[in-house]
């Protein structure tokens, strides 16, 4: 909340201190921060950043996907990847309804997305040649992604952590979804088996990039972790996610294509290759296979939705006259 506009500045200065003091007493106290509650300008621009980053690559996300459901193997395919499609643009609504709290637009995040000034997840600018490649996406992408966010559940902020509640749990299903694609595969012919460990060899490593970079160069975690938004620092998330993968590889029936992946008695850990954080950059930078061809339908897709935006607004003005006339 912030001071009162016709308070003295000694009176606003005293008033800031309080509210710092209240603020630093929730987050040591692992409580909520609600919209309403005042916050330090650098909380509020940290989340934006994060949540919109967060939704725009909802959004993208669709992309490499929806490409799939017209050349779905079947039916059931089709429908489930239809459905999975929907939800990445449902935790898109939620993301930026969140985001709006903090005192943003919806149009300025967007025209920030389309102008290429906002990032989302490198992830989603790698191709999908194959069918497999949905598998890996589901299993891989996904994975990583509940890894990451089932702790954002706990964020300190509140309409971030609630959104993220729902989010996490249809990503599970999509995580299953993926994981069922693969396993399907791997019981297949030799083509199909070939196909699946191709997408795997493909995603491996930028799943685990999608952790962000090693702590030691990460501007922004440290901070992040001190305000109880995240909870895990990268490394930490991204030694949990290789965790869970090697069991389930087994299952699968796929190898995880490091060749220095090995259990380490001593940490309890295991030990990997270094991540070639050189394409990382890359790919961050605009130059991966698919950044342009992203940015490109995004921008598209948004002039194509102009006249629906117009025809609400036009609507909604129109209510509001109706309302005042009735009044």
């Amino acid at each position: 909340m912030t001071a009162p506009a016709d308070l003295s500045v000694a009176s606003r200065e005293e008033h800031d201190e309080a509210a710092q003091a209240l603020f630093d007493d929730l987050i040591a106290k692992d409580s909520r921060i609600e919209p309403r509650d005042w916050m330090p300008e650098a909380y509020r621009k940290t989340l934006i950043r994060q949540i919109s980053q967060h939704a725009h690559s909802e959004i993208i996300g669709m992309q490499p996907e929806s490409n799939w459901i017209t050349r779905a193997p079947s039916l059931k395919r089709k429908a489930i990847l239809m459905a999975k499609v929907q939800d990445e643009a449902g935790h898109g609504l939620y993301l930026y309804s969140a985001a709006q709290t903090l005192g943003i637009g919806r149009e300025e995040m967007m025209q920030q997305l389309i102008d290429g000034k906002a990032r989302y997840s490198s992830i989603f600018n790698y191709t999908t040649p194959t069918w497999a490649d949905m598998g890996a996406i589901g299993w891989l992408v996904d994975g990583a992604a509940i890894c990451n966010q089932v702790p954002l559940c706990r964020a300190s902020y509140g309409p971030y952590g609630r959104a993220m509640v729902r989010i996490c749990k249809e990503e599970s299903f999509h995580q299953r979804q993926g994981f069922e694609i693969l396993l399907e595969l791997m019981q297949g012919s030799e083509a199909q088996r070939e196909m699946a460990q191709d997408a795997v060899n493909r995603w491996y490593w930028p799943s685990l990039m999608m952790f962000g970079p090693p702590d030691d160069q990460s501007p922004n975690s440290a901070q992040s972790m001190a305000w109880n938004i995240k909870r895990f620092s990268n490394d930490e998330l991204r030694q949990r996610f290789v965790g869970m993968l090697v069991p389930q590889a087994e299952v699968l029936g796929v190898t995880l294509p490091d060749p220095n992946l090995a259990w380490n008695e001593e940490r309890q850990a295991y030990d990997m290759s270094e991540i070639d954080w050189t394409e990382f950059n890359e790919v961050l930078a605009g130059r991966g296979p698919a950044n342009a061809e992203r940015l490109r339908r995004r921008r598209e897709a948004h002039d194509d939705g102009a006249w629906v935006r117009e025809a609400a607004a036009e609507y909604a003005r129109k209510q509001a006259e109706r309302e005042k006339a009735v009044a």
